[in-house]
């Protein structure tokens, strides 16, 4: 029997909450750096670069890898031995740590939560509550996995059941062709077959902590039928072309980790759930002896040849003085280095906008000739002008577009992910320009904003919008004045090479 205080808890969770927003996993940048190495698109090659120098700048500056600091889920596996010196509920417990946290002085995460998901969505204002997994186990230690997920990976998990003899394989690698980009590849693949729809899941959610070790599997072969499955599934959906950030090359898939379940002789549950390259995760024990302790991983973990990355194919351009010349003379795949006015905009501030043309009146920026950002920052602290401000996925601002270019006078929008055609055409007829920056490279982005205000929807919180000063912040054309996509022309070109 051992007896585990309530404090020790709450300090192991907060302090590893904190931890994971800083620091990604050893085995992910072990990974990460062979992508690199095996990656030939250019494109992909230098979105893969951006996550490396990203994740090194937020080791060293201990400052969120993603501006997306997730929703917390919490997995324990409570040994019957133990007891839980305390009056609250372990759900209670986990809130307490997480709010501490999410508001702490010197590294405040994002809050993402919304309470009454079908009435107000309020901002919880803590990203309580998180979400907990208990299961009862042999033994006297408590074993907890937490993790932080963010919303563009957590948004394309998907469920079916397949009759017996259909192949997981076929399925799988159909549904990530489908997924897009809005999942931040390269990332890894959860899965869970069997069980029931609810175990599935969350065999899927457990799998994707699992320690990655794709690249020894890859040496040795597998010895195994999961094994089998998992390097099936790995090499063809690193043959779809997709590639990081979905601009298409060699890599989309960094590891692909499979849980199974006994299940009804009638059925084949399988839920497929991608974690994205803000990866974030760890496991720890606590056997009653005092709270965890995370030790810093070392900065030479680190791939040094990011370090060298050079910005001399960027064209620098200039967003005060946007001609319809300019944005005509982008074409898709190119990068551009933005200095000048950025405005921000995520899901939230479009609604109104919208709201407000409908109604006949003009939105409180002017946004003619101009660009923005779909972006929520996190909370500066110290001398920062922002914090971390990555891209969130644009596809949820394409029911949008058509009304803010033709309401506004907008030119160039700046996000993650691809556009679907409503918003391509739209795009093409207005001349404007899709502009993607590197999801999971939010703290290397905030560096480029040198001055940043809110200047309407203020009560919106993160999701207002900003006039931001961004001095040769990176970008690749997404979807130019024509209409071409580059998430359409690069994984075919990618897919058909290769």
């Amino acid at each position: 029997m051992s007896t585990i205080k309530e404090q020790d808890i709450v300090d192991s969770i907060a302090e590893a909450l904190q931890y994971i927003s800083y620091y990604h996993p050893p085995d992910f940048i072990r990974h990460m750096a062979q992508a690199l190495e095996d990656e030939e698109s250019p494109s992909a090659r230098d979105a893969i670069t951006q996550i490396l120098i990203n994740s090194r700048m937020a080791a060293l500056g201990r400052r969120p890898i993603c501006q997306d600091t997730g929703s917390v889920n919490v997995f324990v596996k409570l040994g019957m031995g133990v007891r839980i010196e305390s009056d609250k509920t372990l759900q209670e417990m986990i809130d307490e740590a997480i709010r501490r946290a999410y508001l702490a002085d010197d590294n405040p995460l994002r809050a993402s939560i919304v309470i009454d998901p079908l009435g107000s969505r309020k901002n919880s204002g803590d990203n309580t509550p998180g979400m907990l997994s208990v299961e009862l186990v042999r033994g006297d230690l408590m074993s907890i996995t937490v993790s932080a997920k963010g919303g563009g990976s957590e948004n394309k998990a998907k469920f079916t059941v397949l009759e017996p003899s259909q192949s997981v394989a076929d399925w799988v690698v159909s549904t990530v062709e489908g997924l897009g980009a809005g999942w931040c590849p390269p990332g890894i693949l959860g899965i869970g077959v069997g069980g029931s729809a609810d175990k599935a899941m969350l065999m899927a959610k457990e799998a994707m902590n699992e320690e990655m070790d794709m690249l020894e599997l890859v040496r040795r072969g597998p010895s195994d039928k999961i094994e089998e499955l998992r390097l099936e599934i790995f090499h063809r959906v690193n043959g779809l072309g997709i590639g990081a950030q979905g601009l298409g090359g060699k890599v989309t898939v960094l590891d692909v980790r499979i849980r199974s379940f006994p299940t009804h002789a009638a059925s084949l549950p399988v839920a497929l759930i991608p974690n994205c390259a803000a990866t974030r995760h760890m496991h720890f024990e606590l056997d009653g002896t005092g709270p965890a302790e995370f030790a810093d991983p070392s900065i030479t973990d680190w791939p040094e040849p990011i370090l060298d990355r050079t910005t001399g194919s960027y064209r620098t351009v200039d967003l005060n003085c946007l001609s319809d010349e300019e944005i005509s003379s982008w074409r898709c795949g190119d990068t551009l280095l933005l200095r000048g006015t950025l405005y921000t905009g995520r899901d939230a501030a479009h609604k109104r906008m919208v709201e407000t043309l409908r109604e006949g009146h003009a939105v409180p920026v002017d946004l003619r000739g101009k660009a923005i950002y779909y972006v929520g920052p996190v909370d500066p602290v110290g001398d920062e002008v922002i914090g971390p401000a990555g891209p969130t996925t644009a596809t949820r601002m394409d029911r949008f577009t058509e009304e803010v270019l033709a309401g506004t006078g907008l030119k160039v929008m700046v996000g993650k992910a691809e556009r679907g055609k409503e918003a391509i055409d739209a795009i093409a007829r207005h001349r404007a320009a899709y502009l993607v920056a590197v999801g999971g490279a939010a703290y290397l982005v905030s560096k480029a904003v040198k001055k940043a205000r809110r200047v309407a929807y203020d009560d919106l919180g993160m999701e207002a919008i900003y006039e931001m000063q961004v001095e040769d912040m990176p970008v690749t054309v997404a979807v130019d004045t024509r209409g071409q996509s580059i998430h359409l022309l690069g994984p075919a070109l990618w897919r058909k090479q290769h």
